[in-house]
C-alpha cells in the first residue's frame, strides 16, 4: 500500500519595486504544474474518501459506537445527541474531469471507474444519514444551472447507488494502471475488488429490504459473490497506511495533540472481550493502574476495567479519580505511523458474508467466514504492532494464539439464525475498534446488536431518551436555500417533523 501523498504550498518572495511587465515571471512558480490532470483529481478524490480527521475528531464517531468514553465534558454522541448531518458533494463535482484529461482509452476506464465509485460512496453516505436526498438533480449547478435540487426517494438513491458501483467494476474492468492513488497504486484489480466488496456491504444495509423485488438484493449478493473479485485478504484493505511525517501520521498520535488524557476505552469493549478471553483486549487497552498498584499483572484480563459510557457524566468523573479506569494502548498515541486506518475491511467483509450466510441469502458455512472474519482481525492488529510488551502486555496475537483461538469458535457458535446474527454483528463490531467510522452505528441501528447500554438518564436524546436516534437532521442551509424541496422531502418520509428518532424507508 501507498503512504499519503504530501503536499506543500512553496511561497514566493516578491520584491515591491520590480516592474509590472515582470511580476507574472517573478510569481510563477517553475516546480509548480500549470495544468490539472487526471492524477492530481484522482489524489484529492481518493483522499477525501479513505482519510479520517485527527484528534478528537477522529474519536468522534467511536464515541457514538460506545468505543470510547470521554471524560473532558459532556460530549453529544456518548450521550446520543444528534444533530445536522452532511449533504455535501463538493469533493466530486470535479470527478468527471479525470475521463476528460485521461491520455488513453485504458485510463479514460480506469478514472471512470474511480469516478462512479466516488459518487456511488459519497451518496450512500448521505443518503445513510439523512434518508431521502438530491440524487438525479445533484451536481447539475455548473452544467445545467440546477442550483435547487428535487430529493429522490431513498429507494431510487440506492438503485443508482447500485448501478454505479456496477459500472465503476466494469469500467476498472476495461481499464489500465493509472496514476494518483495513494491507496492501490493504480492497480484496477485491487480496485475492482474494493468496488464488488463495497456493494456487499451496501446490499447488507439493505437487509430489511431483502424482499424488493427492484433491488434483487439476494441475486446481486449472490452474483458478486460467485462471479466477481472481492477481498480476499488483508492485503486488500481499503485503508490509508501512515508514515512518521507531518500530515500523513496517525490521527490520534500524541505530538501536537492535547486530547490525550480524555479518552478511556469503554466497557461495552472490554467486557466483551474478557467474556471472550479474547488477546485483542491487551492490543487495545492499557491496564488499570489502580489494579496494577494492587498487583495484578498487566497480562491478567483482570487488569482491564472499561468504563459505561451511558453513566451520568459525574459518575465517570468519580471512577476516574479512583484510576480503576483502562486508557487507550500506548500504540494509538506514541507510535507516529500507529495502525493503517481503515473504510472496509477483509474482516468486516467476512463477517457481512457471514450474515448474508446466516440470513439464507447464500448457500456458505456460516461458521467458517465468522471464523475468517475473527482471524483477520487478530492478524491486522498484529501485523500492525510492534511485538514488544508494551503494546501487547506479555499476550501477543501471534500465529499460534489465533489458531487456536479461531479453532474453537465453533463450538460456542449458536444454532439459531438471530443469535447467530448477534454474534456475528458483535465480532464485526470488535473488530472495528477505531476504524471504519459510523460504520458498527449502522449495524446497531439496523440489527439492534450490539445491545448498547442506553441510560435515560444521560441521554442527551429528549424526545426518546430510551432510544440511539436513528438519523440525522437535514443541514439548516437546504431549508435556506432549497426550501421547497427539502421540505416536501420531510413530509412524504417523516410527516413533516425533521425528526432525528423517524424511521427513514432503509430501516422500515
Amino acid at each position: 500500500m501507498k503512504k499519503i501523498f504530501n503536499y506543500i504550498l512553496l511561497g514566493v518572495s516578491v520584491s515591491l519595486s520590480v516592474s509590472c511587465a515582470k511580476f507574472d515571471e517573478i510569481n510563477t512558480n517553475p516546480e509548480a504544474t500549470e495544468q490539472v490532470t487526471s492524477a492530481m483529481i484522482a489524489t484529492r478524490i481518493i483522499i477525501n474518501l479513505a482519510n479520517q480527521p485527527t484528534q478528537k475528531s477522529f474519536l468522534q464517531p467511536y464515541m457514538l459506537n460506545k468505543n470510547v468514553v470521554w471524560t473532558e465534558f459532556v460530549e453529544s454522541y456518548q450521550y446520543n445527541g444528534f444533530g445536522e448531518g452532511s449533504l455535501s458533494f463538493t469533493s466530486i463535482n470535479d470527478a468527471h474531469f479525470m475521463v476528460e484529461f485521461a491520455g488513453t482509452d485504458g485510463l479514460a476506464k480506469s478514472y471512470e471507474g474511480l469516478m462512479y465509485f466516488a459518487r456511488a460512496v459519497k451518496f450512500f453516505e448521505a443518503t445513510m444519514g439523512l434518508g431521502d436526498i438530491p440524487y438525479h438533480d445533484a451536481l447539475k449547478g455548473e452544467n445545467e444551472k440546477n442550483y435547487f435540487p428535487k430529493y429522490d426517494s431513498q429507494k431510487e438513491v440506492f438503485l443508482g447507488i447500485l448501478n454505479e458501483l456496477e459500472l465503476a467494476d466494469k469500467a476498472f474492468a476495461e481499464g489500465e494502471t493509472f496514476d494518483g492513488d495513494p491507496v492501490y497504486d493504480g492497480d484496477t484489480e485491487q480496485w475492482r475488488k474494493l468496488v464488488n466488496s463495497y456493494t456487499l456491504n451496501v446490499l447488507l444495509q439493505l437487509s430489511k429490504k431483502e424482499s424488493d423485488a427492484d433491488l434483487r438484493i439476494k441475486s446481486r449478493f449472490q452474483q458478486i459473490l460467485n462471479d466477481k473479485p472481492i477481498f480476499s485478504s488483508n492485503d486488500d484493505n481499503y485503508q490509508l497506511m501512515r508514515s512518521d511525517k507531518n500530515g500523513q501520521q496517525y490521527p490520534f498520535y500524541k505530538v501536537g495533540n492535547n486530547f490525550t488524557i480524555y479518552p478511556i476505552v469503554s466497557s461495552e469493549i472490554i467486557d466483551r472481550l474478557k467474556s471472550r478471553s479474547d488477546r485483542r483486549v491487551f492490543y487495545y487497552a492499557n491496564p488499570s493502574s489502580k489494579r496494577i498498584t494492587d498487583g495484578v499483572p498487566a497480562s491478567n484480563f483482570d487488569a482491564y476495567v472499561g468504563i459505561d459510557p451511558s453513566l451520568v457524566y459525574d459518575d465517570i468523573l468519580d471512577i476516574k479519580n479512583t484510576d480503576d479506569y483502562s486508557t487507550f494502548n500506548d500504540r494509538y498515541t506514541e507510535i507516529p505511523t500507529g495502525e493503517p486506518t481503515q473504510q472496509l475491511s477483509y474482516a468486516q467483509l467476512c463477517f457481512i458474508i457471514a450474515e448474508a450466510a446466516a440470513r439464507g441469502w447464500i448457500s456458505a458455512p456460516v461458521v467458517d467466514w465468522y471464523s475468517k472474519g475473527v482471524a483477520a482481525s487478530m492478524n491486522f492488529i498484529y501485523d500492525n504492532t510492534p511485538n514488544t510488551s508494551q503494546f501487547h502486555h506479555g499476550m501477543p496475537l501471534d500465529a499460534a494464539y489465533v489458531s487456536s483461538y479461531v479453532a474453537g469458535l465453533g463450538a460456542a457458535f449458536p444454532a439459531t439464525e438471530e443469535a447467530r446474527i448477534e454474534e456475528i454483528v458483535t465480532q464485526k463490531y470488535l473488530a472495528s475498534f477505531l476504524q471504519s467510522e459510523f460504520s458498527t452505528y449502522y449495524d446497531y441501528r439496523r440489527t439492534g446488536y450490539p445491545k448498547w447500554k442506553i441510560n435515560p438518564a444521560s441521554s442527551l436524546n429528549s424526545e426518546a431518551p430510551g432510544k440511539i436516534p436513528v438519523r440525522w437532521k437535514y443541514p439548516s442551509e437546504e431549508f435556506n436555500y432549497n426550501s421547497e424541496n427539502v421540505d416536501e422531502a420531510v413530509q412524504r418520509q417523516y410527516g413533516g417533523v425533521d425528526d432525528i428518532n423517524k424511521l427513514m424507508w432503509l430501516l422500515q
